[in-house]
């Protein structure tokens, strides 16, 4: 069976990738998501299992010393990681698998070779300083300290945006959505992920040829 692509999502905090990811899986049910765990506090209207596995910090350094994360950061004073057996376990099934992951931790993925045939990293970029701010603002969920934080972090954040093979900027959540969609389905048909489908369709040729030899 062949492996489904590991799709990289990041952006700056505030950037919209978790919503724009939402937006996508109810386009292309298929998906498979990998859930990650943070320390972090739960915030008002998110759900367990759904945005994160929310869990204590002491429960993360175990889960770091075990191997199971496929890769982990600390960000803005929390940790966050991908849980390795559920990236497994989805990609075994031939599904893409989206992995919403902040910069540190997207480049942590990127930079392991034996990922490299499988992955399609995708960096969301806000249309404007002056959006991030405002969307990070609106959403009233950091402190006046946490806010700085994490805008005085954007600026480098959306300098590493060359390292990735996509970039979307996302003004607009339903014209940003269709582009990422295009990105999941087009790196589909690539001929390194065809190549099980067109033996099969090759062989019938070859069954084929005797039906004209001689002629």
């Amino acid at each position: 069976m062949v492996k489904g692509n590991l799709i990289i999502i990041s952006s700056p905090s505030g950037g919209g990738k978790g919503t724009l990811i939402k937006e996508v899986r109810e386009m292309l049910p298929e998906l498979g998501y990998s859930c990650s765990h943070t320390t972090r506090p739960q915030r008002f209207g998110e759900e367990e299992g759904r945005e994160y596995f929310f869990i204590s910090e002491d429960e993360f350094r175990q889960r770091i010393d075990a191997g199971d994360f496929l890769e982990y950061a600390n960000v803005h004073g929390h940790f966050y990681g991908t849980s390795l057996a559920e990236s497994r376990k989805v990609a075994n099934t031939g599904k893409d698998l989206i992995v919403e992951v902040d910069v540190q931790g997207a480049l942590s993925i990127m930079s392991k070779p034996e990922l490299a045939d499988s992955r399609v990293s995708i960096f969301i970029l806000p249309p404007s300083f002056e959006v991030l701010r405002a969307r990070l603002t609106s959403r009233g969920t950091e402190s006046e300290e946490g806010l700085k934080i994490r805008l005085r972090n954007s600026f480098k954040e959306v300098q590493l945006y060359q390292k990735f093979d996509y970039v979307i900027v996302n003004e607009e959540l339903y014209s940003a959505a269709r582009q990422l969609c295009a990105i999941i389905v087009a790196n589909r048909q690539t001929v390194s992920r065809q190549t099980p489908n067109i033996k099969g369709i090759l062989d019938s040729f070859g069954a084929a040829r005797h039906l004209f030899e001689g002629e």
